[in-house]
């Protein structure tokens, strides 16, 4: 038996496509242009995005390190049917971010604590996350 990130059960078969996945920023730019990165999030079923990760683009946007399709939006981003944008609890998701000290970015500091707040794994390719949280904690991409 496998309890999923809302404390629900769910049969050990299809695990893999019942388990919930919170995107990395690159894996939510990499879904959203179709990256041959992403393909291993094509068997989920159920992807979430953290509002971290859209401050993050938002960063990325202002400092020209990256650029949107005409016509597309954060907003847009947000919205996109592909994904759920979750806002876990802000006092655990901060004290949780509050613990992670061996990282100084803050981003990626507010990204672990939002999956491990909500017992998702993170689908990421940032090599010091995977070694760090291991393959339990990260979905390797």
């Amino acid at each position: 038996m496998v309890v999923d990130g809302r404390g629900e059960r769910a049969s050990v078969h299809g695990a893999a496509e019942a388990a919930v996945i919170l995107l990395d920023t690159h894996a939510m730019i990499w879904l959203a242009a179709g990256h041959r990165r992403a393909r291993p999030l094509d068997r989920f079923s159920r992807l979430y995005i953290s509002p971290v990760g859209l401050l993050e683009l938002q960063f990325l946007l202002e400092a020209g390190r990256l650029a949107l399709v005409s016509g597309r939006s954060i907003d847009a981003l947000a919205d996109d049917p592909r994904w759920v944008l979750d806002e876990p609890p802000s006092g655990r998701w901060f004290t949780a971010a509050c613990a992670t000290s061996w990282t100084r970015d803050p981003f990626d500091r507010l990204l672990t604590a939002h999956a491990a707040v909500r017992g998702w794994r993170l689908a990421t390719a940032d090599e010091i996350l995977i070694d760090r949280l291991g393959p339990s904690q990260t979905l390797s991409l």
